[in-house]
């Protein structure tokens, strides 16, 4: 079966004719989610199984369910999540307490995931948020140090894939030092080699086996002055592949967004030229999805082996007791339990 190497975006709540058409001639690698796609529960049902139904095969779909400010699905229909600084608060008091705290709220969002068809969460956050790097990380962010940032990601990571849902590690190699929001410009971090490999991409290496990464649209002066990390050859390479070690499916971030410069086709060119192994477009309009669609090849090769190992990963969900599991989760947050004996190793 010949799979494009792109992930598409939706236009609104349920499939139109002429999206099922576009699915079923450009046959994208992958489908994601935002809050446009989303009404209610069975709304949603529908939408992913339309979707399943129309491509003939079990398509992965995405989506960003984080917590706090990134969250796709909220109340009332969904429960609401804290951001991860809030896992990083619990984990500078007792370190135990915050992995237990970060596994079990990642376990409860793959378990609202899987309850509608969604099952790859675009989560753990990697990135080390610098004192002067823009909000559009922040509290999104496990901490300020490498070590408590990988640990915190990594269980969530586990909580995830306990609850049957891929995780996609970002934002690499790191987007916390960037001081412009990608959404809307292009982010330039000027600190040097040793910094980088110390802090910003450290935080990444004890993730590298994830089965997803997501990219950043950052560039790194001390590595390539002129290409962010999506569309560089140099950082692909020799940073995410080569120092970070990341030798899962790697995709762009959304080549929609304003960080990048030239048309939708040369974006998404340029994604794939650079290393990337699919392209991720999010925005759901028609005409540009077309545009990925012609320019995203087939997906073959390493990048292919890539893609079918991940979605080999998926597996059912571990058995939990989902008021038992909400009940001690609010009580881990509001220190009112221990996280002994809950991590899972």
């Amino acid at each position: 079966m010949t799979v494009r190497a792109f992930i598409s975006g939706l236009g609104a709540t349920s499939l139109t004719a002429e999206e099922a058409a576009f699915l079923r001639d450009a046959e994208p690698w992958g489908l994601i989610l935002f809050k446009r796609n989303v009404e209610t529960p069975e709304q949603l049902r529908r939408l992913t199984g339309a979707c399943r139904d129309v491509l003939g095969r079990d398509v992965p779909i995405l989506i960003d369910q984080e917590g706090g400010r990134v969250q796709r699905l909220r109340p009332p229909h969904w429960p609401s999540y804290p951001p991860g600084a809030d896992y990083g608060r619990l984990y500078q008091k007792d370190r135990q307490t915050g992995l237990a705290a970060a596994r079990l709220g990642a376990r409860l969002i793959a378990h609202d995931l899987r309850a509608v068809g969604i099952d790859v969460d675009c989560l753990p956050l990697a990135d080390v948020p610098a004192p002067d790097g823009d909000q559009v990380i922040g509290d999104r962010a496990y901490g300020e140090t490498p070590e408590q940032v990988a640990a915190l990601a990594g269980a969530v990571a586990g909580g995830l894939a306990d609850g049957g849902v891929l995780p996609v590690l970002k934002h690499l190699p790191g987007h916390g030092r960037a001081t412009a929001d990608s959404h809307a410009s292009l982010p330039v971090v000027d600190a040097d080699r040793g910094t980088l490999e110390a802090v910003d991409f450290a935080a990444f290496r004890p993730l590298s086996s994830l089965p997803l990464g997501m990219t950043a649209h950052v560039v790194f002066t001390a590595f390539d002055a002129l290409a962010p990390a999506t569309t560089s050859v140099t950082m692909v390479e020799q940073v995410i592949r080569g120092w970070i070690g990341f030798q899962g499916l790697l995709m762009s971030d959304d080549v929609s967004m304003g960080a990048l410069s030239g048309t939708i086709g040369e974006r998404t060119r340029a994604s794939i030229a650079a290393g990337c192994d699919v392209v991720l477009h999010c925005n759901g309009n028609a005409a540009e999805m077309t545009e990925v669609a012609a320019n995203a090849p087939a997906l073959s090769g390493r990048a292919r082996e890539r893609a079918d190992a991940a979605l080999a990963a998926r597996r059912s969900p571990d058995p939990i007791d989902v008021d038992a599991a909400r009940a001690t989760f609010a009580a881990l947050m509001e220190g009112r339990a221990s996280g002994e004996g809950l991590v899972l190793s």
